[in-house]
This record gives structure tokens, C-alpha cells and sequence, in this order.
């Protein structure tokens, strides 16, 4: 029995050391586990609230060169400069085809070398027809004085012959009536003849200057110093178009529609940024507020400039994929380089306001559940979730509200480590400011 109770007594011993020894590993793997998620503190202090975008170089002046208006079809291009051609004022840009104007040309030169030798035929027959009717009045003159002798003749003369004088008389008179009239009418009639040939000669010699007009046209010379852009050809689908549609820019040979839009030349004498910047960074913006700018065409290079304006509504891109509202906004730099070109691409630090005696964490301790800003709170060996406030948000640090200053919050979710990557918090907008940063 002695033996017995001995032998349990050491079985149960063996079995609280295995017991012990099997529960250390587990406590030391949990507290590896606790001692490898990265932390941060709660500090105080200022935050420079900063706004990171990217931008284009743009031209502040365009001029745009269209096809010129004239009728007749279309219009062929048969000089076309290339897009970042430099060009200075009076330089040819655009040429098109000018065969069917200067055959236009012609045809109203004939036109109206036929209206002036109509005029002259009608001033020559105006002239016949004037000396004809100057002998004829001067010949029914005669013959009315001629009746008037006979008239007086009367007395002496029968009954018969003197009633046969006064309707000599009567006739007489009515025919240097009726001539007197035709008179007129022939003036008149040569008049409107004159006048229909001299209009026609002023019509044709106005179409001539139309055409040589629309020749000059034909070459498209550039109005300022600037470079050279071509617009796409919209007529090269055919009429049809929607948006995002790929289409090739206009060159030579194209048939191109009177008043399109061929190319216009950018001036780059004064030129500013465009960008955009996300809804909840537009109440850190104004105008005036200083900017670093990077370009990429010149690497190595930081330009200094200014918020120039800033869009009071809010755009977003019905075919685009991002639904963030985003705001308009336009930088002017202090000292132009000459390299620079429109489209160049730049990257801009918007130095907004400073924010003094705030609580801040890195940004990454911060996290979003259920559509709250949360972060975890070292207790122990343990993280515990705690609902913040959020004030601003920088690139780099958010400034919170909700936590004591030296609090120890985890920089990873600690309830996803193992499982992959940690999601990163969504874009929160602040409570105080209304915007992140």
C-alpha cells in the first residue's frame, strides 16, 4: 500500500512538470508575439498641415487656329506644324489647299470682265439711243411748227383744208407727246441697263476680293510667340464620338471642316499649375499660401510659388473611377524657368497652417472599423480598442483627441497579425477642421 501511494504521488509530480513545462512555451510565444507589433506614443507638440498633390504645367494665354470659314466642302491640310513647334507672330502654322478658291478667283475675273464690257455696250447703246431720239424730237418739232404755219393759213383756206390743218396740228402734237415720253422711258431703260451691268461688276469684283481673302486665308500664321499644339481630328471617326474615345491628332492631308479647330499656340511667356486637391483638404487651402514645386523635367530642381486660385465647387469625373469630389486649384510660380513646357508633370507641397499644442500619432496608428477612427491601446501583454477623435491629418501624423499624452498605441492591427497585411485606414475627415491633411 506504502508503494502504492508512493508510485501515485510521483506520477501525479511528473504530470504537473510536463503540465508546466508545455504551458511556458505557449506564454512565451504570446509574449513574443505582443513584443513584435511595432508601437508608437501619443506625443505633443505642433503640426505643420500640409497638402501633397500632383499638378500641369498649363498656359495661362491660348490662341486658338481654326480652318477658315468658306464654303464649298471641305478644306485640305497641306502644311501642318508639329505639336511643340516654337513659333513666333507671323509664323505660317496651318496651310490648306487653296486650288478650288483660286479657281473661284478666275471664274469671277471672267465674271466680271464680261460685266464691264456689258457696261460698255450699254453705254453705247445708251448713246445711239439718245442721238436717235434727239433727231427724231427735233424732226416731230418740225413738223409741229410745220402744221402751225398751215393753221394760220386758215382764214384763207376752205372750210375743208382748214379742218384738215387743225387735225395735222392735233396729230402733230400728240406724236411729239408720245415721242417726249419715249424719251424718258428710253433714259430710264438705259439707266437700269447701266445700273444692272455696273451691279454685276460690283458683284464680281467683290467675289474676286472674297476669294483673294479667302486665299490669304488659307495660310494660318500663329498671332504670338508661343509653341505649337494640334487638336485632335474629331472628324476622323466619322462623326461619331463619345467620351474617353482615343483620336488621332490632325496632320497633313486630313479633310477638315470649315471652322474646326485644327491647333492652337500656347504662350508660354506666363504660365501657372492645375491641379486638384480632395474635398477634405480644401478647408487648409487659400489662396496666397506658399508652395514647393517639383518637376520632372527638372530633376534635382525645387521652384517656389503660390495658390493662385482655388475652386469654391467641388468637380468629380462622371466616367473616371475615383468618386472623390475634388476641388480645382491653380499655383503661380515666383520665378519661371524658361525649360519649362505645358504638360510637364509636378509635384506640389502646399505649406498650409500650423497647428500648435495638439495630441499626435503616425498616421498608420490609426485605423477604421465600422465606419469609426479607432486605434489600439497597449494593457499589458494586450492591445484594446479605443475610439479617437480626429482633429487633422497630415501625410505623415494625425492629431487626435480621446487619448492622454504617453499613451502606447500599436502602428499594425494587431487582431490581423499573421493574416496578411494590415487594411490601412480610409480617409477620415477631421471633427474639428473639417478636413484632412
Amino acid at each position: 500500500m506504502r508503494r502504492s501511494g508512493k508510485f501515485g504521488l510521483r506520477l501525479a509530480f511528473a504530470a504537473l512538470v510536463l503540465a508546466g513545462s508545455s504551458a511556458r512555451p505557449g506564454l512565451a510565444q504570446l509574449g513574443e508575439a505582443a513584443e513584435a507589433i511595432p508601437t508608437a506614443r501619443v506625443k505633443r507638440g505642433q503640426l505643420d498641415l500640409k497638402v501633397y498633390t500632383t499638378g500641369e504645367m498649363r498656359a495661362t494665354r491660348a490662341v486658338m487656329l481654326v480652318a477658315p470659314p468658306v464654303g464649298g466642302g471641305t478644306l485640305k491640310i497641306i502644311r501642318l506644324l508639329k505639336t511643340g513647334t516654337g513659333v513666333k507672330a507671323g509664323d505660317l502654322v496651318v496651310e490648306f489647299d487653296p486650288s478650288e478658291q483660286q479657281y473661284n478667283l478666275e471664274q469671277n475675273r471672267s465674271e466680271l470682265l464680261q460685266a464691264e464690257q456689258e457696261i460698255t455696250k450699254a453705254k453705247a447703246d445708251a448713246a445711239v439711243q439718245t442721238a436717235q431720239d434727239k433727231v427724231a424730237l427735233l424732226k416731230a418739232k418740225f413738223e409741229g411748227r410745220q402744221a402751225e404755219l398751215e393753221v394760220s393759213k386758215n382764214e384763207l383756206v376752205s372750210a375743208i383744208d382748214a379742218k384738215k390743218n387743225l387735225l395735222r396740228l392735233e396729230e402733230a402734237r400728240r406724236a411729239l407727246a408720245q415721242l417726249e415720253q419715249d424719251i424718258k422711258s428710253h433714259a430710264a431703260s438705259n439707266r437700269a441697263t447701266l445700273a444692272v451691268a455696273e451691279e454685276k461688276r460690283h458683284k464680281a469684283r467683290l467675289a474676286m476680293q472674297q476669294a483673294r481673302q479667302n486665299i490669304e486665308n488659307m495660310r494660318v500664321r500663329s498671332p504670338l510667340k508661343g509653341l505649337v499644339e494640334v487638336k485632335p481630328n474629331q472628324d476622323a471617326a466619322g462623326g461619331i464620338f463619345f467620351t474617353g474615345m482615343s483620336l488621332p491628332d490632325y496632320r497633313e492631308g486630313d479633310q477638315v471642316s470649315p471652322g474646326s479647330f485644327v491647333a492652337q499656340v500656347l504662350d508660354t511667356a506666363e504660365m501657372e499649375i492645375q491641379a486638384k486637391v480632395n474635398e477634405s483638404d480644401r478647408a487648409a487651402l487659400r489662396p496666397g499660401q506658399s508652395v514647393e514645386v517639383r518637376v520632372d523635367a527638372l530633376p534635382g530642381q525645387t521652384l517656389s510659388g503660390k495658390v493662385k486660385t482655388l475652386a469654391g465647387m467641388a468637380s468629380s469625373e462622371l466616367w473616371g473611377g475615383d468618386t472623390m469630389r475634388k476641388f480645382d486649384i491653380s499655383f503661380q510660380l515666383e520665378r519661371p524657368d524658361p525649360r519649362l513646357r505645358p504638360g510637364f508633370t509636378t509635384h506640389l507641397i502646399i505649406n498650409g497652417d500650423q497647428v500648435k499644442n495638439v495630441l499626435y500619432l503616425p498616421r498608420q496608428a490609426l485605423f477604421e472599423k465600422n465606419g469609426k477612427p479607432i486605434v489600439y491601446v497597449r494593457n499589458g501583454d494586450n492591445f484594446e480598442e479605443h475610439e479617437v477623435k480626429v482633429k487633422e491629418i497630415t501625410e505623415s501624423s494625425v492629431a487626435i483627441a480621446g487619448l492622454k499624452e504617453g499613451t502606447e498605441v500599436a502602428l499594425v492591427n494587431p487582431e490581423k497579425r499573421g493574416k496578411g497585411p494590415p487594411k490601412p485606414a480610409g480617409p477620415l475627415v477631421p471633427a474639428a477642421a473639417g478636413g484632412s491633411r
